[in-house]
């Protein structure tokens, strides 16, 4: 089994496990971050839909505020990511020494 079938073959929870131990961000755990990002604006419109129907504005300024936060939140986290880039999953095995552990154990089997 080469290289290309091993990493293709790798689960995208050990992918985001891996960017969350090494440097840089992957492909997957960029996908994840997106994905928690969108189910959050999801929820925060519904925060905002429920605190205009209870007329109560101060509600509804701590909700804009919520917001704010959350769009400022992923707008830095974009611009990390367009300054260090993606990295490959790959790169961050061998960064963290995994990459050699993984084969030997392979050759061993």
């Amino acid at each position: 089994m080469g290289k290309d079938q091993e990493f293709k073959d790798m689960s995208s929870t050990k992918a985001v496990l891996m960017g969350a131990l090494a440097s840089g961000v992957n492909g997957p755990t960029w996908f994840v971050l997106k994905v928690i990002f969108l189910l959050l604006g999801v929820s925060l419109i519904a925060m905002f839909a429920l605190a205009f129907s209870s007329s109560d504005f101060i509600i509804v300024a701590h909700v804009t505020f919520l917001v704010f936060i959350g769009a400022v939140l992923f707008v830095l986290l974009s611009g990390f990511l367009a300054q260090t880039g993606l990295v490959s999953v790959e790169q961050q095995m061998e960064e963290i020494g995994l990459l050699n552990t993984t084969e030997e154990f392979k050759k061993e089997k």
